[in-house]
């Protein structure tokens, strides 16, 4: 019963096989013996879950209980919500109990899903990691000297480890993908703008995307139908109509063109890692497509892009955290200015402070039109790109990361970490939307196969990713737990 997938579990309420009261406290019971070693979650909301699953079997008893209720899942400890510990990962907002709900959150409950509490994070999802976290960092499911990625590495983690069938996570650049790829699960980081970003805590706010993170893609498309939509209150929001995501699942692949760009698959590119994504795509074509090369011309401009425009907008959204309306507060301040000062110096962590000052740096006089007029200037190129490439295919593939995961403190210099992310940033640039399945193993570490889609073409992204998991087994292999 706990170790169906999001999907399975929702048929199984439905047709009376367990109560969601049993779902969650089996859940409960596996988080509390496993995650102290795993270190997932930040907060585990016990009682308000067991609350939430009565009322969800309740409803189901009457006959007026919608798919989603009942549903055990995780959010992001990105997530405000209302009377619940959100930290972001810092002790910065270490003692921070939001008093509201994030739209995600909101439209989660209005399905009568049960959050069972909020998942360990990189700091300000800063990181590709999650050793950058106040709480310290989560190890992987599959090998605990490893990373489980980032900074959406809490939720991959707890997914992978059965704690929860799936969970929410944030991506601004790849910040579900590539934890998923290490978890060996699968994350969908949809289009930007298609899921509201009111309530999530801003690190950059023309990046920042939330999605679901679970075992498959059938899984992801039920979630994205609950998240999905215009949002008044989110400027960025888009106002398009929302699918039914589940409906074209199994449509057939016949005639699908995929691309391979040239750039993913050059230098830095782990071998073990290239041949897993090259065995995924024979797969499709033995189900009727067809594969060409395609360019991505700017590819390399992408993390130097991303590492102005991000920090320059974390700068900007940060720096509310300042000792005086809420969040940490130094002691015994010798005046506003030392208030300000001392609160951001022992709120904040290294990695924050880094991308602060980097982005302080860029927007500051002399340096914007130098560094971050130019970096908007080369992510219209970026995403150009993507566009003149759609034009030839249906949809791309690639490696979801370089390598698979590495070793807990194996990445000591920044800039090794920030190449983590070098096939999975552009599409946060281009705000198309991409998802990472799994696709094999090198050793004990799983790969993940990145697919990428036009714009607001999450269905068919769905279908691609769907289709490949009906006749591959990588997203049904677990760890084995202690």
């Amino acid at each position: 019963m706990l170790d169906l997938t999001f999907a399975e579990m929702a048929r199984g309420l439905a047709a009376g096989e367990f109560k969601s009261v049993e779902l969650v406290r089996g859940l409960l019971a596996r988080i509390e013996r496993l995650d102290p070693e795993i270190n997932s979650f930040v907060t585990v909301t016990r009682d308000q879950a067991l609350e939430r699953a009565e009322a969800a079997d309740a409803q189901r008893a009457r006959g007026e209980a919608g798919v989603l209720a009942g549903m055990p899942l995780a959010l992001k400890d990105i997530f405000c919500t209302e009377g619940v510990l959100t930290t972001a990962g810092s002790k910065m907002l270490g003692n921070f109990v939001a008093p509201y709900s994030a739209t995600v959150v909101e439209k989660l409950a209005a399905t009568g899903t049960v959050s069972l509490g909020k998942t360990n994070m990189d700091e300000f999802a800063m990181g590709s990691s999650n050793e950058n976290s106040h709480f310290g960092p989560v190890k992987n499911p599959w090998d605990h000297s490893l990373v489980p990625g980032g900074s959406s590495g809490g939720s991959a983690a707890a997914v992978a480890a059965g704690l929860v069938p799936a969970a929410m996570g944030t991506d601004t650049g790849g910040s579900i993908r590539q934890p998923a790829a290490f978890c060996g699960i699968t994350g969908l980081k949809p289009t930007y703008g298609r899921v509201s970003r009111y309530g999530i805590i801003a690190y950059a706010s023309s990046l920042d995307q939330a999605g679901p993170m679970a075992r498959s893609a059938e899984d992801c498309a039920l979630l994205l139908n609950a998240i999905a939509g215009h949002d008044p209150r989110d400027s960025t929001s888009v106002s398009r109509v929302v699918p039914d995501y589940t409906r074209d699942l199994d449509a057939p692949l016949d005639g699908l063109k995929i691309g391979l760009p040239t750039e993913y698959f050059g230098d830095g590119l782990d071998p073990g890692v290239e041949a897993a994504v090259r065995d995924a795509v024979k797969v499709y074509e033995s189900l009727g497509a067809r594969v060409v090369e395609v360019s991505l011309p700017h590819t390399d401009l992408a993390i130097p892009t991303y590492y102005v425009i991000a920090p320059a907008e974390a700068s900007s959204n940060l720096s509310r955290y300042d000792g005086v309306r809420f969040g940490h507060r130094c002691a015994n301040p010798l005046d506003l200015e030392d208030l300000y000062k001392r609160s951001r110096a022992e709120g904040f962590g290294e990695e924050v402070k880094r991308r602060i000052l980097i982005g302080t740096h860029t927007l500051s006089e002399g340096f914007f039109d130098a560094y971050y007029r130019k970096a908007q200037q080369v992510r219209r190129l970026i995403r150009q790109d993507f566009l003149d490439a759609f034009d030839k295919v249906d949809v791309l593939m690639g490696p979801a990361a370089p390598t698979p995961a590495f070793a807990l403190g194996a990445q000591s210099d920044p800039v090794s970490m920030y190449l983590q992310d070098i096939y999975t940033i552009a599409i946060n640039l281009a705000g198309i939307p991409g998802i990472s399945v799994p696709a094999g193993f090198v050793g004990n570490r799983p790969v993940g196969l990145q697919i990428l889609a036009p714009h607001f073409a999450e269905a068919h992204l769905l279908n691609v990713a769907h289709a490949f998991q009906k006749v591959t087994d990588w997203h049904q292999r677990r760890p084995v737990q202690d």
